[in-house]
Order: structure tokens, then C-alpha cells, then sequence
């Protein structure tokens, strides 16, 4: 098992040869102007692989939050680029990136939000719905089998727990098959049982169901679960690490505390963050 934190640079992590899902060049976000500016982003360089469940840990305020939305549209660049599949997204007119988010992006976030009003199905299909598509009845019965929800269908999301609450949003995320999931956070809302049994589903979905997913999280724990870590500090890719376990990924948290003073001043110029 490779649990290496950090990749030195001239020393890239090996390929698996798949397809990248998502890439990062140059990315750049700032805030404010003169003295006053933060880089939120500071000219990162990633790639996350199809069909991989991939996690990004970084202390409070490292980043991880904003390279997600920066990766997923949610947000505009300062400078840089970013890739779905061959598409550049940024530089794209809010009509392209609302299409582009309807049909290729799926999103699981900390809080649920589900439609009290709807069942469960109801909640889950509809984004095909909104699209003017009719739902793939037999892709909704596997996501429906391999998340547990048999049963569940008819209920609405006052009549569920947390963790079947957090199905639901997984299902519907997965329901146009999307290129990419995005996890923001997916289980700080539930307690570790739960938590334990979405990150399992999660996983699952990757590995029997052929998704790609990216998850920020800041609990080492939750991080295990995913085929790698992406590690970040201050705006930078500052490490990677390959079939994490929770000991693992916490070094890494610990050893990003240690060095969050010398990335701040560039003594770690560069580190990859690709591959893995």
C-alpha cells in the first residue's frame, strides 16, 4: 500500500492510464485588491481520473472548498483554466455552464436539500424531469438497490433519517449519470453511523456503478473511504496520497500544519498533484 504524503517535485505519482475527468491549470482565485488581496487559489495544477473516488483534505481555509466550485462551475476564475472532460469551463456564459451542470455535473452537499413536498422518487428524479427527459427506469432501479432505498420510495424526506435523507441526494445526483459527482462535506450533517453507511454507498457507486467522484472533506476518516487524498494548503497543491487510511491521511493533515509557513513562502515550490 503507497501511503507517501508528499511527491517531490521532478518525481510525478505513476498514471493508472484512465482518462482524466477533471483538470486543473495555472488555477487561480483571488479576492480583493492591493495589500488587501487573498489568494483563495494560487496556481494549481491537479487531475482527477475517471471512474476513481477521489477526496481533498486541507486544514480551515486552505482552499479545498473553493477548488471545488472553481472545478464544478459554481464559481469564476481569477486566472487559469479548468477542464470537464475536453471542455474548458471556465470562460464559459452562465447559459453554457447552467447546461453544462444539468447534464454532466452531479452535486451532494452537507445539507440534503431535498423537496419536503416530493417522495423520495420524486426528489430523485428530478433533475431528469427538469431537463424534459424521461428517467432511465432501469438505471433508477439499480442506483434504488445499490443505495439501499428499496422500500423507501414513497416517503418523504420528513419520514427519513439523516443518512436515508443523504441517499436520496446521492441517488439524484447519479440519476443522469453524470461525468463527475461533486461531495461537498456529505457527512458533517449525520453521525458517524450514517456517515459510515453514505460513504460506503459512495464508494460503491464508484466501483460497481463506474462513477467518478471528488469529495472535500476535513475528516480523515471520511477520506479513507476514497481511492486517493489530494492534499491542500494555502491555496496549493501540497501532496497526494495513494489508498489512504485514516493514519495516513491524518499525517498528512498534521504534516500540512507543519508546513504551512514554508508554503506560504514558496520553499515548497513545487509538488504534484497528479496521478496516483
Amino acid at each position: 500500500m503507497d501511503t507517501t504524503v508528499y511527491v517531490p517535485a521532478g518525481r510525478p505519482a505513476p498514471a493508472s492510464g484512465r482518462p482524466h475527468a477533471v483538470r486543473a491549470r495555472n488555477l487561480t482565485k483571488t479576492y480583493g485588491k492591493g495589500e488587501a488581496i487573498v489568494r483563495a487559489l494560487d496556481g494549481v495544477d491537479v487531475d482527477f481520473e475517471e471512474g476513481r473516488f477521489t477526496a481533498i483534505m486541507g486544514p480551515s481555509g486552505s482552499g479545498k472548498s473553493t477548488l471545488m466550485h472553481l472545478l464544478a462551475g459554481l464559481d469564476s476564475a481569477t486566472g487559469g483554466q479548468a477542464f470537464l472532460g475536453e471542455t474548458e469551463i471556465t470562460g464559459l456564459g452562465d447559459k453554457a455552464l447552467t447546461r453544462l451542470r444539468r447534464d454532466r455535473i452531479g452535486f451532494v452537499f452537507q445539507q440534503f436539500n431535498l423537496l419536503p413536498m416530493f417522495t423520495a422518487e420524486q426528489n430523485i428524479t428530478l433533475p431528469v424531469e427538469l431537463a424534459g427527459a424521461s428517467t432511465d427506469r432501469a438505471w433508477l432501479d439499480t442506483l434504488v438497490e445499490t443505495l439501499g432505498l428499496s422500500g423507501r420510495l414513497t416517503h418523504r424526506p420528513g419520514e427519513l433519517s439523516g443518512g436515508q435523507q443523504q441517499r436520496v441526494a446521492i441517488a439524484r445526483a447519479l440519476i443522469a449519470q453524470p461525468d463527475v459527482v461533486f461531495a461537498d462535506e456529505p457527512t458533517g450533517n449525520l453521525d458517524s453511523r450514517s456517515g459510515a453507511e453514505v460513504l460506503s454507498f459512495l464508494r460503491r457507486s464508484v466501483r460497481e456503478l463506474g462513477r467518478t467522484i471528488i469529495m472535500v472533506t476535513h475528516d480523515p476518516s471520511a477520506a479513507a473511504y476514497a481511492d486517493r487524498v489530494v492534499l491542500i494548503a494555502d491555496g496549493r497543491i501540497a501532496g497526494d496520497i495513494s489508498d489512504p487510511t485514516p493514519e495516513s491521511a491524518m499525517a498528512g493533515l498534521d504534516a500540512l500544519r507543519t508546513l504551512e509557513p514554508a508554503v506560504t513562502t514558496g520553499a515548497i515550490s513545487t509538488v504534484s498533484g497528479t496521478g496516483a
